[in-house]
């Protein structure tokens, strides 16, 4: 029995898990800097958006959030909301959040004085 055969298994193994996490951790990562169009989830209504969007715009770890149409307050093109993309500690959402100490609040509750939630990967900002 050479010493290929032996490793073989292992590093096909090894292989998969390399794949298998990069492209799980792939799903949920910080887009690259520029504008992006997501829906507005309203947590009221169980995550629908009633048609509203808006645009993401990400410059490094900054984010801002612009009123893009639909059933928001406002007008289209007012920012409503701005802040810094980090992940929340104990739910592993993302979040805008204005002080470092936001990724370590106990919850999220998005109808409450929190910062946002803003999913990636299904792009779509949590709103109340």
């Amino acid at each position: 029995m050479t010493t290929y055969t032996i490793f073989k298994p292992i590093a096909k193994m090894l292989i998969t898990f390399l794949l298998i996490g990069s492209c799980m951790q792939s799903l949920g990562q910080k887009p690259k800097n520029g504008v992006y169009t997501y829906d507005v989830a309203f947590a009221e209504w169980g995550g629908k958006s009633l048609g509203a969007t808006v645009l993401i715009k990400i410059k490094g770890d900054s984010i801002y959030v612009i009123h893009n149409g639909g059933n928001l307050s406002g007008k289209k093109g007012d920012l409503l909301d701005s802040g810094i993309i980090m992940k929340h500690r104990k739910t592993g959402k993302w979040i805008i959040g204005h002080h470092p100490k936001d990724k370590d609040l106990e919850d999220l509750n998005e109808c409450a004085d929190r910062p946002s939630v803003i999913d990636f990967k299904n792009k779509k900002y949590w709103s109340c």
